[in-house]
């Protein structure tokens, strides 16, 4: 049988695994307190979990290293294979060493997540991003991965197994709140997306028609982006405490100088320059040759516009609404500091009472729900290019 055809050796891959061991045996792995107050005890991966656990991850890491010396298309499979169990691997160990740490009678006791732990979480989701390049249907394979992962998670958490998890703890104390915080979160992005995008076409459509205000319009979207946040958060408190103080509707509406509607209206003013600029570009790159062939078929103005142009222009606005999207859920935590509902109530209320596992409680689902956008929105435009006419 002829050898294995070699491929070029993968640094990427060796420093990774490297790196792993380096965070693996220099730090703490989980720590345990027995209460949220008291200060936690870190645990290393040999000390919390033994000999065979250790040995297995340290042996699982430099096996991907020695693979990635000597690469095959076989051994990147092997090299995926091996990332994943390594990554699955994580909430088992946390749930076994729950179990060997913390005694069923102590309520209040919990586990932390500790520097090693994140590490290896981290550096697992940069292997499989790395190693599904090398793979044919890599990409669908992750995303296996990806989805065992979870769904041992979520049989370890119905279980009852990560119950001492710190951040579970503190959500099941406040899953009410988590909820609601949720619902003001999404309410607060989707009306400024929504918004955004109607007033965003309206003004691409005027810039197109009427070239002569391209340059006022951007500018003074491009003026909005360079304020920061904060300051945009605190300029619209004076003028809304204004007009609700002399607005029987606005108080009706619950509008007042703190609250959902600055957050709004400063969510809109940062979400428009994408839409806006995307959208311009997206329809204006469309082939005068397309467009006249459209007419000379005999399609009207809005059948051009609906038929060739709009359909040819999707992938690009949709990558405008998908930075827009992603920006305004990052925005909404923020504008919890003037009172607005969303995940940013939790992670200012962690810094505030010292307590990172409160903080994680709001930061960890607002990444999940760029990541969910993100993922939605490519998946949205790579349909859109492939449905295309030609």
């Amino acid at each position: 049988m002829p050898a294995p055809q070699l491929l070029a050796r993968n640094p990427v891959v060796v420093t990774l695994a490297v790196l792993a061991l380096l965070i693996l045996c220099l730090g703490d792995f989980a720590s345990v307190q027995a209460n949220r107050i008291v200060p936690g005890k870190g645990f290393s991966l040999l000390a919390g979990l033994g000999w065979p656990w250790m040995c297995a991850v340290v042996a699982v890491l430099l096996a991907v290293a020695g693979l990635a010396l000597r690469p095959t298309r076989i051994r990147y499979w092997l090299m995926l294979a091996l990332s994943g169990a390594l990554l699955i691997q994580l909430p088992l160990a946390l749930a076994w060493f729950s179990l060997l740490h913390i005694d069923p009678e102590q309520n209040y006791a919990r586990v932390g997540l500790a520097g090693s732990c994140w590490g290896l979480l981290f550096i697992s989701v940069l292997l499989l991003v790395e190693l599904q390049q090398r793979i044919d249907g890599g990409r669908y394979w992750v995303k296996i991965i990806v989805g065992l992962l979870f769904a041992v998670t979520w049989l370890l958490i119905s279980t009852g197994a990560l119950a001492p998890l710190a951040l579970l703890r503190e959500y099941h104390s406040r899953s009410a709140t988590f909820w609601q915080l949720l619902y003001g979160h999404l309410s607060l992005v989707g009306g400024a997306v929504l918004v955004s995008l109607l007033l965003g076409f309206l003004l691409a459509w005027l810039i197109i028609a009427v070239e002569s205000l391209q340059r006022p319009v951007f500018a003074l979207l491009n003026f909005f982006q360079t304020i920061p946040s904060l300051a945009l958060f605190g300029l619209l408190i004076a003028p809304l405490s204004y007009l609700s103080a002399h607005s029987p509707l606005l108080q009706q509406l619950g509008v007042r100088g703190i609250g959902w509607a600055p957050a709004l209206l400063a969510l809109i003013a940062y979400s428009l320059l994408p839409v806006v600029r995307n959208t311009c570009v997206a329809l204006q790159s469309v082939a005068a040759e397309v467009i006249e062939s459209a007419r000379g078929m005999g399609m009207s103005r809005w059948q051009v516009f609906a038929q060739v142009r709009l359909p040819l222009a999707l992938p690009v606005i949709l990558e405008g609404v998908r930075i827009t999207t992603i920006q305004a859920i990052g925005l909404t935590a923020v504008a919890a500091l003037i009172g607005a509902s969303g995940f940013g109530s939790f992670i200012f209320q962690g810094l505030g009472q010292g307590a990172m596992d409160l903080v994680l409680l709001g930061a960890l689902p607002t990444i999940i729900l760029a990541l969910l956008a993100d993922a939605l929105f490519s998946g949205l435009a790579s349909l859109t290019k492939t449905g295309a006419p030609k």
